[in-house]
């Protein structure tokens, strides 16, 4: 690890992992070392391998100003290019689409093939032979690895591979079998917030009490009626603390009204999100309701009841020839949390035999863009929708699901708070909010230019689970 003397000064650092000064927000030098330092160096989740099935076949992934081409060159071959012509630096594609003969300048007209080379200059005797001959000519790669369904490029040659970078998220995700998801929908917003604010909203599920009361048990009327139980490591399935009131509820609930319960719940998430517990494992749900018997009690009953629905799901899912993971191996291994993060900017959220996503990335140093996808499993025969890349809606459109609306409505409010005279730095829970602190100390570990072998320890705790408390990650 290199001395302190040969760090990099970071702008407003952490000092506490658990106290977060509010500048590193809006600052624009902050920012600016996060451009540097930051996003050139770290694997990103550049698009999901269902957009570029054909040879041919390409995504444009930018980030801030940095531009990567994405494209298939056959079944098991994925390339990435650096988008710019070698002859003026014209940007050579946009958005999304299909070259199977390769990519042409707009401006010139010099051509290359899918694998990079060199096929046509115009008129190659107006220049001199050193600047139009031999390997220099060539598209010049980015680095790109494939896992999970996705394309991930790094800016950074030597950088270590994505899989070491990204465990223990990636060991969970496999378990769920997230590579068979398909996207269903993909919606998008820029919202006036910076991008960590973003993130941060579904870093912890400290604030569903307050923000989401619809996910409040019965009889909880608000968040100073409710208090969060955590749960013992043994009944650990989708969260580390429930949600509950204060009042204690009754230690047992005939069978038919917790099911009964659980499949409202399984409702609200539903329509809250416009997916991730899927209408189709609802349905595996209420066909089990009048024919399951349940524990009286309620602890019992849940583990219970998940364990059934658990092995429904995935008998109905391979009935039909879809690939999904053993879910009760899922949360036996202690992988069933209902929110994952990927550092540094992608989440999956699995539930049952579909999952959400979000990915999120800095427009500005007030301004980010966010995405959300439904994925789920199609059976033998059936295509998803076609994939097209979302016209980014306004934070506050009516046409958002309720949840991530909610979540939306709390961050321009805090971005404008932050700027308030007199906060100075946000004060984290330690034990539900560790995940935010650890992913700021994190970066300044890449701000200041810590050793690689460092970095990769240190992000191999925060790669995971939310909800988790603050951690020496050794920086």
């Amino acid at each position: 690890m290199k001395t302190s003397n040969e760090l990099r000064p970071v702008p407003f650092a952490v000092e506490r992992n658990d106290r977060i000064p509010a500048r590193r927000y809006y600052d624009p030098a902050f920012f600016a070392a996060e451009r540097e330092h930051l996003w050139p160096h770290v694997w990103q989740m550049a698009c999901r391998l269902e957009e570029i099935p054909r040879s041919g076949d390409y995504v444009v992934y930018e980030i801030l100003d940095l531009s990567v081409i994405v494209t298939r060159l056959d079944a098991t071959t994925v390339k990435a290019y650096h988008n710019h012509c070698r002859h003026r630096g014209v940007e050579l594609a946009e958005d999304r689409g299909s070259r199977p003969n390769g990519f042409v300048c707009p401006f010139h007209g010099w051509h290359w093939n899918l694998d990079g080379s060199t096929r046509f200059v115009f008129e190659p005797h107006l220049f001199a032979e050193s600047n139009v001959a031999g390997d220099d000519l060539r598209l010049r790669e980015c680095r790109v690895e494939l896992w999970g369904g996705c394309a991930f490029i790094n800016f950074d040659d030597a950088a270590p591979p994505l899989r070491e970078s990204i465990e223990p998220f990636a060991t969970m995700m496999d378990a769920w079998h997230v590579e068979s998801l398909r996207t269903e929908w993909w919606l998008s917003a820029r919202l006036p917030v910076n991008w960590k604010l973003a993130m941060e909203a579904f870093m912890e599920g400290y604030h569903v009490a307050a923000t989401h009361p619809q996910l409040l048990p019965p009889g909880v009327a608000n968040a100073a009626a409710a208090t969060y139980c955590k749960i013992p490591e043994e009944h650990l399935t989708v969260t580390r603390f429930m949600t509950m009131g204060k009042e204690p509820g009754p230690a047992e609930v005939p069978a038919k009204d917790f099911i009964d319960l659980n499949i409202h719940f399984m409702k609200v998430l539903n329509s809250g999100m416009a997916g991730m517990t899927h209408a189709k494992d609802i349905a595996v749900a209420e066909a089990m309701r009048d024919e399951t018997d349940l524990p009286a009690n309620v602890l019992a009953a849940s583990v219970a009841w998940r364990r059934k629905l658990n092995d429904a799901v995935v008998a109905e899912h391979r009935r039909k020839g879809m690939d999904i993971g053993d879910l009760n191996e899922v949360d036996r291994r202690k992988y069933g949390t209902a929110v994952n993060f990927c550092f540094p900017h992608y989440f999956l959220l699995p539930t049952y035999g579909s999952a959400s996503s979000y990915r999120i990335r800095p427009l500005g140093p007030e301004e980010c863009l966010f995405e959300l996808w439904s994925l789920t499993r199609y059976p033998d025969g059936q295509d998803p929708p076609p994939i097209k890349t979302p016209t980014p809606m306004e934070w506050n459109d009516p046409r958002w699901p309720p949840i991530p609306a909610q979540d939306f409505s709390n961050l321009p409010r805090q971005q404008r708070g932050l700027r308030t005279k007199g906060f100075d730095y946000m004060r984290l829970s330690d034990q539900m909010e560790g995940l935010i602190g650890n992913n700021h100390k994190l970066i300044d570990g890449y701000l200041a230019g810590r050793d690689r072998a460092a970095l990769l320890k240190a992000a191999q705790r925060v790669s995971g689970s939310i909800d988790v408390p603050i951690a020496d990650l050794g920086l």
